[in-house]
């Protein structure tokens, strides 16, 4: 039986939220106490991880929802475009610091660590850590794209602290690492938006099921009758809390309508079992089809 998804959803949304803002709080006012511009930068990474949760609370009440008339496929979807929501906000921050960086170089501004950076970075570094692996186990457990988002979110977070740490071991010897290690931060903070919007956007725009799932849906629906059924025209549409797959069959134009609807039963039956795909099939003519499969 599958988890509750929403009930883990809501369970990592509210631990990251309250531990993410308590985060903020600890770096925003080393980062002002220090003059770290890359230590504020790390704090905003923090607090945009609260947001971003907030969005996955949102999504997750919202995805639950069964299906109504304007919604006859559920509202699952909700899920993709929330992580593309996340997508984008840490797309906004990375160029923002990016700006940020640029100016600091210009100012030539050096920047002295004391014991109130180095603690708030340790302690961000464990928890975020921790967090990340919390989200990483829920979304496998529950098979949640959002789940992962977040949990990328809050590694990022870990690894530009653990970045920021590096370099507050070499700061004290050259006055731009500040703004480099801003740079490193908001790099790592982008790269995590191009992977987060890049796999959200192929699934929203919809893509071809591979050679080896085709293969395997051909031979699962074969398996169900004896009759030669030339399954072709294979479609997946992800609903995010559901799959629906369309397919046609060929069957001989004299069969009557009672065993057509019969066998393409058996094939939706059949592949529901085996991938857990809400299943259409479409019967045709195997006489004079001029379709490749």
């Amino acid at each position: 039986m599958m988890p509750d998804k929403n009930r883990y959803i809501q369970i990592e949304g509210w631990l990251s939220i309250i531990g993410n803002t308590i985060l903020f709080g600890i770096k925003y006012w080393a980062g002002v106490v220090t003059g770290s511009l890359a230590l504020i930068a790390d704090a905003w990474h923090t607090l945009s991880d609260t947001i971003s949760s907030v969005i996955v609370l949102i999504a997750g009440k919202v995805s639950h929802k069964p299906a109504d008339d304007d919604h006859p496929f559920g509202h699952g979807r909700a899920e993709h475009i929330a992580t593309i929501i996340i997508g984008v906000l840490l797309a906004i921050i990375a160029f923002d610091f990016v700006v940020n960086a640029t100016e600091k170089l210009g100012s030539r501004e050096m920047t002295v660590y004391g014991t109130i950076a180095w603690a708030a970075t340790i302690t961000s570094i464990i928890v975020k850590e921790l967090m990340a692996q919390y989200a990483f186990w829920a979304a496998r457990k529950v098979k949640s794209s959002i789940l992962k988002a977040d949990a990328w979110h809050h590694r990022s977070d870990a690894l530009s602290s653990v970045v920021i740490m590096i370099g507050m071991i070499v700061g004290k010897f050259f006055w731009w690492t500040d703004a480099v290690l801003t740079f490193i931060v908001a790099a790592m903070i982008g790269y995590a938006s191009y992977q987060i919007l890049a796999k959200e956007i192929k699934a929203l725009l919809g893509e071809s099921p591979s050679v080896e799932l085709q293969k395997e849906i051909r031979d699962t629906a074969q398996k169900s009758c004896n009759q030669p059924l030339h399954l072709h025209h294979i479609h997946i549409h992800n609903y995010g809390n559901h799959s629906e797959l369309s397919c046609h069959i060929r069957l001989p134009s004299q069969m009557p309508l009672h065993e057509a609807h019969e066998i393409c039963t058996l094939v939706e039956t059949a592949i529901k079992s085996r991938f857990g795909f809400i299943s259409t099939v479409h019967p045709e003519p195997i006489e004079g089809c001029q379709y490749a499969e």
